[in-house]
């Protein structure tokens, strides 16, 4: 589509399977998202876990359960990386992939930024606050799909799914930076904060049970 820019096939990606590579280091902000088995964290397990620096390269970690012959939740680089509290965790609707990770791999995901909780902090003229909207309007980055509901538990992922994968967390620190700029614009940083330090224990609410009915509603 003119005026758009379509994500590039040939951004470098790097999958490795069962954990992160010993020293691999993402700098003071990373990206972080997740492909599942579905939208249930009881019942769904965590399948592929993306992660960059915004530096264009994305790392993609197959998680692979000891009945397929992985190592399921013993992934200690990838663990010490999502708890580090030196490292920030940047997500796009940060509240599932918390709840997720804290259910696979028994972490507390911390600190934890949101583009999601960003975008209806400042964006109230919309509804339209899905990653491929906010890459659309906010970054000119038309963003492809098809893959979201693919089956991410086979054993070989296919190049399209990594191109999708990839791209879920490439654009995350163009996307915060434009976000950031708009909260401190709309004088929300302070608010944002704290929804964001509340994430872990929005997400253990969801754990337990307390999604529906939610308890801070009437």
């Amino acid at each position: 589509m003119a005026g758009f820019t379509q994500f590039q096939p040939d951004a470098t990606i790097h999958l490795h399977r069962n954990d992160l590579p010993e020293g691999l280091s993402f700098g003071p902000v990373v990206a972080v998202d997740t492909e599942t088995m579905g939208l249930n964290p009881h019942r769904d397990r965590l399948c592929l876990v993306q992660l960059s620096a915004g530096d264009g390269i994305a790392h993609l970690v197959q998680i692979v359960p000891e009945s397929l012959g992985g190592r399921g939740a013993d992934c200690p680089n990838l663990r010490r990386l999502l708890v580090d509290p030196r490292v920030v965790k940047l997500m796009h609707f940060a509240r599932f992939d918390v709840a997720i990770l804290a259910k696979a791999l028994g972490v507390r995901v911390a600190p934890v930024r949101c583009t999601k909780i960003a975008s209806r902090l400042v964006r109230t003229f919309t509804d339209r606050h899905g990653l491929k909207e906010l890459c659309r309007e906010l970054l000119g980055v038309d963003l492809a799909k098809q893959q979201q509901t693919s089956d991410w538990g086979a054993a070989e992922l296919t190049p399209e799914q990594l191109a999708y994968a990839a791209s879920d967390v490439l654009y995350l620190h163009a996307l915060w930076a434009r976000l950031e700029a708009l909260l401190a614009r709309e004088n929300r940083r302070e608010l944002a904060e704290a929804c964001f330090a509340f994430l872990p224990e929005r997400a253990a609410l969801d754990l337990l049970g307390y999604e529906e009915p939610d308890i801070f509603a009437h």
